[in-house]
């Protein structure tokens, strides 16, 4: 059994070599020594980095397109209650249009359908929803969370091309449009 040895400064000083100069941290791609002073004019890693990120960003600033993916925006900051409720109806209807290729089974259609249509409704009832009395809210955000849910599973299910999952969803996003439509 190996015997301890009760630590004291002696033992310390002897084993950890103190100096006063700074230390210098080399490795293969850079070598940097701290810098201590009060008038520092390094700029750290992480903010130049940073400008970097920022400056290569702007100078490739292109639209980029989502490639259909589920893209659930919550609110435009510019949408009136009056165009929220204009547009409603038609987005949920175009919503429920991917009944045909669902029943023509082009599910690949239908996940895009799914993902083009879904966004906009979800827009208009958050816009609606915050429009309303504080009463009112949670029954609507009831509805709100089943709906998405099952938009969310459909095109889950599309992609597995799970017919009895697929149609499940679909009737379930029908009841929950319907009631929400009548709600509001």
């Amino acid at each position: 059994m190996a015997e301890l040895l009760p630590i004291s400064v002696s033992n310390l000083t002897n084993r950890i070599p103190f100096s006063s100069f700074r230390p210098t941290i080399s490795f293969q791609s850079f070598n940097t020594t701290p810098n201590c002073s009060i008038n520092a004019t390094n700029i750290s890693r992480r903010l130049g980095l940073g400008f970097i990120a920022l400056m290569a960003s702007s100078v490739t600033a292109t639209p980029v397109e989502l490639a259909n993916a589920l893209d659930l925006k919550l609110i435009a900051p510019e949408q009136s209650l009056d165009e929220a409720e204009s547009g409603i109806r038609s987005h949920a209807e175009a919503l429920l249009q991917v009944r045909s290729l669902i029943e023509s089974e082009a599910w690949k259609e239908a996940q895009k359908r799914l993902r083009s249509s879904s966004p906009l409704l979800k827009q208009d009832l958050y816009t609606i929803i915050e429009y309303k009395p504080p009463a009112e809210r949670p029954a609507l955000r009831k509805l709100y969370s089943v709906l998405f849910n099952n938009v969310t599973r459909m095109d889950y299910a599309a992609r597995d091309k799970d017919v009895e999952g697929v149609w499940k969803c679909y009737n379930n996003i029908a009841i929950a449009i319907s009631d929400i439509l009548s709600r509001i």
